[in-house]
């Protein structure tokens, strides 16, 4: 049976949007991404079935958030901002750029799934059940992958 966009609209649509609004950390862009993911949903809804919609809403509603801040990083939408933001938070800006080159030299080499299963598992506090789940993997493939990147974090630190 197809799903049923609309009910799963009314239904899930409040989590989706707190899962975009707790990944993009702005309204009016977690608004735009949830309309995307019910976007999506609507031109596969022939191919998916009622099985597991939240996670699938989940899933779906992370990858987009995540495709959205990997676009942004590479093309700013407004360079003007982007400048006004870094003047803003100068005090700051030493230690996040540390750490933003920490984190893109550790994801540098991962698979993009690997990411996904960083920030479920260690951002938002799921299971290794829980993001197996949400990503198609097994619990020990979940657990060696997160294995793996605290491997190359360590790597990374001892550098």
């Amino acid at each position: 049976m197809a799903i049923d966009v609309e009910a799963c609209y009314r239904r899930y649509g409040p989590m989706v949007l707190r899962r975009c609004r707790f990944l993009l950390r702005d309204e009016e862009r977690a608004v735009d991404a949830m309309h995307d993911v019910f976007v999506q949903l609507i031109d596969h809804q022939e191919v998916l079935t009622q099985t597991a919609p939240s996670s699938l809403l989940h899933r779906m509603a992370t990858n987009v958030c995540l495709n959205r801040m990997r676009s942004e990083r590479r093309r700013p939408a407004d360079a003007d901002e982007e400048l006004l933001v870094r003047i803003a938070s100068l005090d700051d800006m030493e230690a996040r750029t540390g750490a933003a080159a920490v984190l893109d030299r550790l994801f540098g080499r991962e698979q993009v799934s690997t990411r996904t299963i960083a920030v479920l598992h260690l951002v938002d506090g799921m299971t290794y059940e829980e993001v197996a789940k949400e990503v198609g993997l097994s619990v020990s493939g979940v657990r060696k992958r997160l294995r793996t990147l605290r491997a190359h974090l360590q790597e990374l630190e001892a550098a």
